[in-house]
C-alpha cells in the first residue's frame, strides 16, 4: 500500500488524502466531518461508484444485490459483519440492483447475490452465491494477496 493514499468519503463523496497507517484511527472527512469508515457498506449508485472508481487506492468489494432475493436477505447481515472486518483495507458496497438497473448492467450481473472484488480500478474477481461473514473475509483476503 502506498504511503498516502485517496479514499472516497462515503457521505459526501470528497478525495480524502491520507497516510496509509493512520487509516485504522478512524479518519474523517476534510469536508463533511463525517467518519470515512462506519463500519457499514455504502450504498452505491452511478455517480458514487464513478467516483470510487476515480480514486481506486482501497480495494473495492460490492455486494449486488436485490430486496427480494431470499439469499441475498440472508447474506446482508454477513456482508455487513465482513465490514467489521475488511474496513480500512477494503472498502466494502453494496449495489441494489432492482433500484441501479444500469449499474448492474454495466457490471454484467447475471445471478445474485454476486460479489465483486476491485483492486487498482479492475475487477480482479466475481464470486456468486450467498457466503458467511467468515467465508466474505477470507476469499476477499485470498483474492488481494494473489493481486500481490
Amino acid at each position: 500500500m502506498r504511503d498516502r493514499i485517496l479514499v472516497v468519503c462515503p457521505e459526501c463523496n470528497a478525495g480524502n488524502r491520507l497516510p496509509s497507517e493512520r487509516l485504522a484511527e478512524n479518519p474523517s472527512c476534510g469536508r463533511c466531518h463525517k467518519s470515512i469508515f462506519t463500519g457499514h457498506p455504502v450504498s452505491l449508485d452511478e455517480i458514487r461508484f464513478n467516483r470510487l472508481m476515480q480514486h481506486p487506492d482501497l480495494p473495492l468489494l460490492i455486494d449486488c444485490w436485490a430486496p427480494w432475493c431470499g439469499p441475498c436477505q440472508m447474506m446482508a447481515p454477513h456482508f455487513e459483519a465482513a465490514c467489521v472486518d475488511l474496513e480500512p483495507q477494503v472498502r466494502l458496497a453494496k449495489i441494489n440492483t432492482e433500484e441501479q438497473p444500469g449499474l448492474g448492467a454495466r457490471l454484467s450481473i447475471r445471478s445474485i447475490p454476486t460479489l465483486i472484488l476491485f483492486a487498482e480500478g479492475k475487477e480482479v474477481a466475481r464470486q456468486s452465491g450467498a457466503m458467511g461473514a467468515a467465508d466474505i473475509v477470507r476469499w476477499t483476503r485470498a483474492q488481494l494477496n494473489q493481486q500481490r
